[in-house]
């Protein structure tokens, strides 16, 4: 399977958490041509596909942010100093190439180390207040005349397929998510729709915690039935804990979800559509969160019956998180029949 145009333009639009403005406006264009689309007053967008039966409401929910980085400093040599929006390990990003998004556009730099990158005592650990960007300014003047204080960055990577169908790229987390959910209501609509409403949903906010665009559109869309879409840490790496949440593997199919925060009705019909269709799939135990969207859908209004499925993905918020296409495809093959048999469950 190739990369399809839409998703390598998603995975290298930069849009950080509370800057998802680009990569945003990319999906609502490609929804354009076959579904009723808007979006809301915090950046969350949504794809309507209408049903043929009066069934119930399907939202498809995945995450348009990505981590990236927050420019918090600019010092008089004109170095940017930086926290991380989402979650980073300082040690992955010495020595990366990035991009700093500007009013002008975006402004190449590199990520530097005080005192150099061979300059620290043996049990020293890399911090992020020891990492800065240099964008080759010639002092803080030169600097600050294109960068602001708040201007976010992303890691400047792009997708590059390795072995078997699988491509290590940036912001597999969680572009694909809203990949699927969107490529699902199109082979939805391409079908002559589901029984009931299909929305595909891209929230903003998710990296940072507070799953506010989760929150709002459960309430704008008033779905009877949820899927969040998200990526999940793949086991097949070496001395990785399968006993904690599952035997998950890049290359294995979906990985469904099941555990207290989510409806078991919706986790099981999952697993028989699955079966059905002879998708391989994988089983992930959760326990009290999921760490993603579907943690706001399954508690807001009063309460919607929820389901997670996620994409294995190596190297999770890393710029080379990996990922099987073939597994990709798989998971919207499973989510365009799930669609189809959803009034068995309500």
């Amino acid at each position: 399977m190739q990369l399809p145009d839409l998703l390598r333009e998603l995975l290298t639009t930069p849009g950080p958490s509370g800057h998802e403005a680009e990569p945003a406006a990319v999906w609502r264009r490609a929804a354009e041509s076959f579904a009723e689309v808007s979006s809301d007053a915090l950046g969350s967008s949504v794809a309507r596909v209408g049903g043929t039966e009066g069934g119930p409401l399907l939202a498809l929910v995945g995450h348009i942010d990505e981590i990236g980085l927050a420019v918090t400093h600019i010092d008089d040599k004109g170095f940017l100093y930086f926290r991380g929006v989402g979650g980073w390990l300082p040690e992955v990003l010495l020595a990366q190439r990035v991009e700093v998004v500007t009013r002008d556009g975006r402004v190449p730099g590199a990520i530097g180390k005080k005192r150099g990158p061979w300059k620290r005592d043996k049990d020293d650990k890399i911090e992020l207040k020891d990492l800065f960007i240099d964008i080759g300014a010639r002092d803080g003047d030169d600097a600050r005349s294109i960068v602001r204080i708040g201007d976010p960055a992303v890691v400047a990577s792009q997708p590059v397929e390795v072995l078997n169908g699988r491509l290590v790229s940036r912001s597999w987390d969680n572009r694909v998510g809203c990949y699927v959910a969107l490529e699902t209501a199109r082979r939805v609509a391409e079908a002559g729709g589901a029984p009931g409403d299909v929305f595909a949903v891209a929230a903003i906010g998710e990296e940072v915690g507070d799953f506010a665009g989760a929150r709002t559109t459960a309430y704008a869309v008033e779905p009877s039935v949820a899927v969040a879409i998200d990526v999940t840490h793949a086991k097949d790496v070496p001395e990785a804990e399968l006993a904690e949440s599952g035997d998950i593997r890049v290359g294995g199919g979906p990985v469904i979800s099941r555990g207290a925060p989510l409806a078991q009705r919706v986790s099981d019909l999952l697993v028989e559509t699955a079966e059905q269709e002879q998708i391989a799939h994988g089983i992930e135990v959760v326990r009290g969160s999921t760490h993603t969207d579907a943690d706001a859908y399954h508690l807001s209004r009063s309460g919607i019956a929820t389901g997670l499925v996620s994409v294995a993905t190596r190297y999770i918020h890393t710029p080379t998180e990996l990922v099987s296409l073939d597994d990709v495809e798989n998971t919207v093959r499973l989510l365009v029949a799930f669609a189809q048999r959803l009034p068995n469950t309500t």
